[in-house]
């Protein structure tokens, strides 16, 4: 658990959510969620299309109203302080907000003006948000002459004029070629570093990955898993080494060796199931000495991130081989 600067106890909490529930119709896309998070870390929420990703956004930001549940927001109730959570939050959605026809600037002064700012205080923080997001350079050129990748730089820092203490991020790196979305994350990692928190819904999991102090998976309207990204793999089978052989009698041998090992035989390759630590390689190349078997190469593979997110969603079923054949679970390198 994130602890405070002075590390002797846990960091507050930033976001909360106790039975979050929200239906259209007859339709029911959030069933009774629960979150927590700390203050000062990125939460990230995965699910496939139509799971809910985008309604937990709007309803944390005041955007709709929940049909259930209780929710807070940076020590604010959603249901008796609004104003409190929306003063204290940035949003920034899928599709970058800015007036095309304001300069990179005037879009920033709009926002300090829409914040209620002092005109003062307003320029500097346009200047400082210019320069934080190298955009200084394009301070009076319009927005619609913006790349994709500086269009998202402008959105963030508009998101950032209010200095908000939480912000959402919903998508953000949409569309972006990517150098722009490394650009977008390093801007991510410095904000939680000044003590921001944010929650990022994404479709690119290498993303939550790379940013993610915690992942939630949502599916059905419900939570299906949550934990750290290595958490989350650790709970997905399917780790092994792959070994490769110089020849058709080595291959032979080495099957006769492990016999429950799945077999790539137009490869003349093995895949032996284990979680390719150390220990448990050291174990396999003593077994293929033992064996009098010599391999070409190796290989370790270990679940990521899209194999958490097909295993524990209805996007997929549980996982099998590249040739579909299941991993066999018997097989150990130890």
């Amino acid at each position: 658990m994130p602890t405070s600067r002075q590390g002797d106890r846990p960091a507050p909490t930033a976001v909360s959510a106790v039975g979050l529930r929200k239906a259209y119709g007859d339709k029911t896309v959030l069933n009774g969620i629960d979150l927590r998070i700390p203050a000062g870390t990125v939460f990230a929420l995965l699910g496939p299309n139509g799971a809910g990703k985008t309604t937990t956004v709007k309803i944390l930001s005041t955007l709709i109203p929940a049909d259930g549940g209780r929710a807070q927001v940076a020590g604010h109730d959603l249901a008796t302080s609004p104003a409190r959570v929306r003063a204290a939050i940035g949003v920034t959605g899928q599709f970058a907000a800015l007036d095309d026809l304001l300069t990179a600037e005037e879009n920033l002064l709009l926002m300090a003006d829409l914040l209620r700012l002092p005109a003062r205080e307003g320029r500097a923080r346009a200047r400082e948000l210019l320069q934080r997001f190298a955009l200084a350079d394009l301070a009076h050129k319009r927005a619609a002459t913006f790349s994709g990748g500086m269009r998202r730089r402008l959105d963030l820092a508009m998101t950032l004029v209010g200095d908000p203490r939480v912000i959402f991020l919903d998508e953000p790196t949409t569309g972006l070629d990517p150098r722009s979305r490394r650009t977008v994350w390093d801007m991510v990692r410095s904000l939680v570093a000044g003590g921001t928190t944010v929650f990022l819904t994404t479709q690119y999991l290498e993303e939550a990955d790379q940013l993610a102090d915690r992942i939630a998976v949502l599916d059905g309207g419900r939570i299906v898993a949550e934990g750290t990204a290595e958490e989350l793999k650790a709970r997905i089978p399917g780790s092994h080494v792959r070994l490769v052989f110089p020849d058709s009698a080595e291959y032979a041998r080495a099957a006769a060796a492990f016999p429950g090992a799945a077999r790539e035989e137009e490869e003349l390759a093995l895949r032996v199931a284990g979680d390719g630590s150390l220990d448990a390689l050291r174990a396999l190349l003593d077994r293929l000495d033992a064996a009098g078997v010599r391999a070409a190469g190796l290989s370790v593979h270990t679940p990521d991130l899209d194999d958490v997110f097909l295993a524990l969603t209805g996007e997929g079923t549980a996982l099998a081989t590249p040739t579909g054949t299941p991993l066999p679970a018997e097989e150990n390198l130890r």
